[in-house]
C-alpha cells in the first residue's frame, strides 16, 4: 500500500510542476546564504587564528560552505527538472534521472541537518582550541623581537580590549608567566634581581597584568600592578573590593561571541533543511505522479502520486535485501527461488538396469 497517495488532476500537476520551479530557484537563494553563513564564520575564525591552536575548528564552515555550492548547484537543476514537467514529453527526457536526483537530494538534504546540528556540537573542540590557542600566546607575549611572535602582544592586547576580557581563565593567569620582555628589566635593581632569584626558572613574576585588562569604566585610576598587596594602594583590598580590570577570562568571552555566531547559523541551517525537504517531498509527488500518468497513457486524466510505493517496512525491507545482494553479481541470487543448477544434480542410467557389461577377450 502507497504511504501518503494524492490524487493529481492534469491542473494540480501543471501547479505543483510551476511552484516546484519557483521554489528550487528560491533553494538556490538558500543555498548562497549557507555558503555565505559559511564564509562568514570561516572568516571570524580566522581573525583569531593566533589565538586558537590547530584543531577541526574549521569543520563547520567547510562542511557549510560545501552544502551551500552543492546546494547551487543541485537546486538548480531540479529547477530545470520541474520545469520541464509540466510537459508529459519534456518529462520523458528526465524519467530515468528522476529516481537517482531524489536520492541524491535526500543525502544531500541529509548533510545541511548534519551541518546545522554540528554549529551546537562544536562548543567542546573550540573551547579546547581556544584554551590552548590563548596560552600560548600568552605565553610568548613578551616575544616582541622573536620572528613569528612579535605581532603575539598587539594581537592579545587587540583582543582584551575589543572583549572585555583579561587572561585565558582570568587575570590570575597573568601572574604565572613572566609578560614583560627582559630587554625592558634593569638588572641592577635588587628588587627585579630578587625577583629572578625567587623561583626555579628564574622568571620575573609579578602580581601584576598589562594595560590592556584596565576597565575605562571604572571611576578609580587603573590598579594593574601589586594587584593582591593592599598596602601598596590607599583605601584597597582585592579580596572584597571589585577590581578595576577585566574579571572575565578571554576564552569565555570568545567562546560566548562563537556560540552565539553558530547557535544563529544554526537555527538558519534548520530553517533551510526544513525548506529543502519540503520541496524535495513536492519533488516526490511530481515524479510520481507523472510517472504513473504516462502508464496510464492518458496525459490529460488523473494519476496518483505518492512518497512511497510500499510501506515503509516493506521499503525498508527491499533495500536491505538489495543490500545484502551488492557484491554478489557473479552468484545465483536466492531472492527468485531459483537453485544453481548444477548443484545436487541426480544421476541416472536413463531408465536401463542390469546393463551388462561386455569385455574385450585377450589376444
Amino acid at each position: 500500500m502507497a504511504v501518503l497517495k494524492v490524487k493529481f488532476t492534469k491542473t494540480k500537476r501543471d501547479k505543483l510542476a510551476q511552484i516546484l520551479w519557483v521554489l528550487n530557484w528560491v533553494s538556490v537563494v538558500s543555498g548562497i546564504i549557507l555558503f555565505s553563513l559559511g564564509l562568514f564564520l570561516k572568516i571570524e575564525i580566522k581573525k583569531r587564528n593566533e589565538v586558537m591552536a590547530k584543531g577541526n575548528v574549521n569543520s563547520v564552515p567547510n562542511m557549510l560552505i560545501s552544502v551551500g555550492v552543492i546546494a547551487c548547484i543541485i537546486n538548480f537543476l531540479g529547477g530545470k527538472i520541474c520545469y520541464d514537467c509540466s510537459d508529459a514529453n519534456k518529462f520523458s527526457r528526465w524519467k530515468l534521472v528522476m529516481l537517482p536526483y531524489i536520492v541524491c537530494t535526500f543525502c544531500f538534504t541529509f548533510c545541511i541537518l548534519v551541518g546545522a546540528l554540528m554549529c551546537y556540537t562544536m562548543r567542546n573542540e573550540l573551547e579546547e582550541s581556544l584554551y590552548l590557542g590563548l596560552r600560548d600566546a600568552i605565553k610568548f607575549y613578551k616575544d616582541t623581537d622573536i620572528p613569528g611572535r612579535c605581532f603575539l602582544k598587539k594581537t592579545v592586547d587587540m583582543l582584551q580590549i575589543g572583549f572585555q576580557c583579561c587572561g585565558n581563565n582570568g587575570f590570575r593567569d597573568w601572574f604565572e608567566i613572566q609578560w614583560v620582555s627582559a630587554r625592558y628589566l634593569n638588572m641592577a635593581s635588587k628588587e627585579v634581581l630578587d625577583r629572578l632569584k625567587s623561583n626555579v626558572d628564574g622568571k620575573f613574576l609579578v602580581d601584576g597584568v598589562p594595560f590592556s585588562c584596565c576597565n575605562p569604566s571604572s571611576p578609580r585610576p587603573c590598579i594593574q600592578y601589586q594587584l593582591t598587596n593592599n598596602s601598596a594602594h590607599y583605601n584597597y583590598d582585592f579580596l572584597t573590593e571589585e577590581l578595576n580590570i577585566w574579571v572575565k577570562g578571554c576564552r569565555e568571552a570568545l567562546l560566548d561571541y562563537y556560540t552565539a555566531i553558530m547557535r544563529s547559523i544554526g537555527i538558519a541551517a534548520l530553517l533551510i533543511w526544513l525548506f529543502e525537504l519540503s520541496v524535495l517531498i513536492g519533488v516526490r509527488y511530481l515524479q510520481t505522479a507523472m510517472k504513473n500518468v504516462i502508464l496510464l497513457g492518458d496525459l490529460e486524466g488523473e494519476s496518483d502520486g505518492w512518497l512511497l510505493e510500499n510501506s515503509f517496512v516493506e521499503t525498508a525491507k527491499y533495500n536491505i535485501s538489495i543490500i545484502k545482494n551488492l557484491g554478489k553479481a557473479n552468484q545465483i541470487s536466492s531472492v527468485s527461488g531459483m537453485n544453481d543448477p548444477n548443484v545436487d544434480v541426480q544421476h541416472t542410467n536413463c531408465g536401463k538396469t542390469n546393463v551388462t557389461i561386455k569385455s574385450i577377450p585377450a589376444a
